[in-house]
């Protein structure tokens, strides 16, 4: 059974009137990279600005090895590691602000949603952290290992502010955002791995290791619609105007309706799985294989547009700007590429292999790689 756990009510009342007094409407991530993936929709897109010349602002180490990805809000960035720490890293200096310990690993990259940092772990239980403290706000226990990032949606019909977030436990749960109570819950047949994405601001999308892509309802967690997606899904699901785009375990890359379950094309080049999760543009999805392929594939026609190579496989997920596709590779280098051309622009090689997705703000990315550092990068245009 799911069980709630608050250690300070009252402190949590006082922190979120303060919040909304602050912030009305322009929180502490109004400009930031707050979620995995970007938005609530998970399309990989970011707004900033980036020059094509990258020179390394700062190294963190958090001494660990890192699965997670960075989020940032406008002064910080937010990732755990392998030893279940959670640092908060001051963007300006690199420097330690302050950390937070779970019992076990934080793999999943963290959320960040009104002043509140919100932060699954392989010991079961999303965290709710005050991000300017650290300091534990609540705690919710599912019975499985937390291996995704949360999302965060209104509810259509009671305006609830909601986390939903996958586990082992094969259920994803949604929670009400303030207080960490279990709204609803919903059942699936093997694992959830990925992020759980918000569709038409009234739908949840997501696969997992039951090979099966669901669609549920926001409001109540009944079911709308469940297909079969041929193999286990590692990652997220990018949605846009209707179409799900996720890659799978086995060697497709498939565009599905959501409403009618009907599936749009299937993309496999090669006989290689999937783990990195899809950015779209207004007519290409990207995504790396481990093909050691980045491909760029035309969103209707799901035909091949370009394909890049690099010298390791591609977990990272790539971050879109207008111009620009940017990921890591397990090859050890951080990759900016054309996005109409796939031609490299310039890369930077860190040396040690990058399975996280980077954070794109105006003017710097952020990474963390697998060798425990974080990396801050500022780009400048290229004279």
């Amino acid at each position: 059974m799911s069980r709630f756990i608050s250690p300070g009510s009252f402190y949590l009342l006082g922190t979120m009137a303060l919040c909304l007094i602050v912030n009305p409407a322009n929180s502490v991530e109004s400009s930031g990279w707050h979620r995995h993936r970007g938005d609530a929709a998970l399309q990989g897109k970011s707004t900033a600005t980036l020059g094509t010349k990258l020179t390394l602002d700062w190294v963190f180490d958090t001494g660990d090895f890192l699965k997670s990805s960075v989020v940032t809000s406008i002064t910080h960035a937010y990732i755990g590691s392998d030893r279940g720490v959670l640092h908060a890293i001051k963007l300006k200096d690199g420097k330690e602000q302050w950390r937070f310990k779970a019992e076990m690993a934080i793999e999943a990259p963290p959320l960040l949603h009104n002043g509140i940092l919100y932060a699954g772990s392989t010991d079961s239980y999303l965290y709710a952290l005050d991000s300017r403290s650290g300091k534990l706000l609540w705690k919710y226990e599912t019975e499985g290992e937390i291996m995704g990032a949360a999302n965060q949606a209104i509810r259509p019909e009671s305006k609830d502010s909601v986390i939903v977030v996958g586990s082992y436990d094969n259920f994803v749960h949604c929670l009400d955002a303030k207080t960490g109570k279990n709204l609803w819950k919903f059942e699936t047949q093997n694992y959830v791995n990925g992020v759980p994405t918000i569709f038409d601001q009234q739908y949840v999308v997501f696969g997992g290791c039951d090979s099966m892509l669901y669609v549920i309802n926001l409001e109540d967690g009944e079911e709308v619609s469940a297909v079969e997606v041929e193999a286990p899904i590692a990652a997220s699901v990018a949605v846009s105007d209707g179409v799900g785009y996720v890659g799978n375990m086995d060697r497709a890359v498939m565009a599905f309706n959501l409403l009618s379950g009907k599936k749009v094309w299937s993309y496999q080049p090669k006989s290689f799985p999937y783990f990195s999760s899809p950015a779209v543009s207004q007519d290409t999805v990207f995504i790396g294989g481990r093909d050691k392929g980045l491909h760029a594939i035309d969103r209707l026609s799901g035909k091949q547009k370009w394909r890049f190579s690099s010298r390791g496989r591609i977990d990272s997920s790539p971050v879109i700007t207008e111009e620009l596709v940017v990921f890591g590779s397990m090859d050890g280098k951080l990759y900016l590429l054309s996005a109409a051309t796939g031609k490299e622009i310039t890369s930077y090689e860190i040396g040690e292999s990058i399975s996280s997705t980077p954070a794109v703000l105006n003017g710097k990315i952020i990474v963390g790689c697998e060798d425990g550092k974080v990396y801050a990068f500022r780009t400048e245009s290229k004279e």
